[in-house]
């Protein structure tokens, strides 16, 4: 198993850091109860970009819930 880097609440979506194979990568791991999602990012972008990133998950899970909303 993967060791944890991170983990924080976005909102309602909880956000887990972890550490892969690759030394220079993490995997992060979104859920809000309703949508899941993942991605890899390189340790330096999460380090340095973190707030953009957040800014990208908050945004995408936002969209996610308007485009349920408007089927």
């Amino acid at each position: 198993m993967s060791k944890e880097v991170d983990s924080y609440k976005l909102g309602n979506i909880q956000v887990v850091i972890t550490e892969t194979d690759q030394p220079n990568k993490l995997h992060v791991d979104c859920n809000d109860g309703t949508y899941h999602s993942g991605f890899t990012v390189r340790r330096y972008e999460y380090e340095n970009y973190k707030r953009h990133m957040n800014q990208k998950i908050s945004t995408a899970y936002r969209k996610q819930h308007e485009e349920e909303e408007a089927d």
